[in-house]
């Protein structure tokens, strides 16, 4: 086990979500390290705490033989993380966009989609079991969405979104069943951070009622006080920013 008594390990570190999360733990007294992994270089602005030792980051490519890689440097951290935060996620690009109508579905669109916001988080939880497994309490939160749920869908559309939003939810939910059984100490948690002022929404943002758009420093203070008050189940909740339960 690694000498820090509780680390927090973010990844999709670079993100809008991401670097909330980064800079939230870094100033958490209750972590005495914050594991940074992102397929970008170190930003600018947190030289103090690499320099202090509070902050470690390292760089990965979102392929599964990349990952392993980036994961076997993080031997030494074996049951230390606490805090766990997957905060990859893909809505848009330059070359894709949510669907408004059957019509517009694409083959490579819902696999790209698939792939970071279903296939990446699901990898991670594969090659992490091994340094989460342990004696103490671990929460992992997982970037879900609202939109995935099957029962909250009333209005249609963004298909690639909310199917690879409704499979994460699935798979955190069987992980969350198998960790229960072969690794206690672990609780899961799917989260929806309601809209945040990252680039992920910023297309969408005009119509957002005044006061549902959130900064991503709000965001990131009320997960962390939903993971401080989580408690070691077995089962996979699924929450808002509030810490109110979704249908699933």
């Amino acid at each position: 086990m690694s000498d820090v008594a509780s680390s927090a390990l973010i990844l999709g570190a670079s993100g809008g979500l991401g670097s909330a999360m980064v800079a939230e733990f870094l100033n958490d007294p209750a972590i005495g390290q914050v594991v940074a992994i992102s397929s970008k270089q170190y930003p600018a602005g947190l030289e103090e705490y690499r320099t202090a030792g509070k902050l470690v980051w390292l760089t990965s490519q979102h392929n599964e033989r990349a990952m392993a890689d980036v994961v076997d440097q993080l031997a030494s951290y074996a049951g230390a993380f606490s805090r766990v935060c997957i905060c990859h996620g893909l809505l848009h690009s330059d070359t894709l966009w949510p669907e408004k109508r059957l019509e517009d579905l694409n083959g490579s669109a819902l696999q790209d989609i698939f792939y970071s916001n279903t296939v990446v988080p699901a990898l991670w939880l594969k090659l992490l079991f091994k340094i989460l497994k342990g004696q103490n309490p671990c929460i992992i939160a997982t970037m879900s969405a609202r939109v995935g749920s099957i029962s909250d869908n009333h209005l249609g559309g963004w298909y690639a979104y909310r199917a690879s939003k409704s499979a994460l939810n699935m798979i955190l939910k069987t992980a969350a069943i198998e960790y229960g059984r072969r690794a206690k100490n672990v609780k899961f948690i799917a989260f929806h951070p309601g809209t945040t002022d990252t680039a992920l929404s910023k297309p969408f943002q005009a119509t957002v009622p005044t006061g549902k758009l959130f900064t991503t420093e709000f965001v990131a203070e009320r997960l962390a006080i939903i993971m401080d008050s989580a408690e070691i189940d077995g089962e996979l909740s699924y929450l808002d920013w509030d810490g109110q339960s979704i249908g699933w």
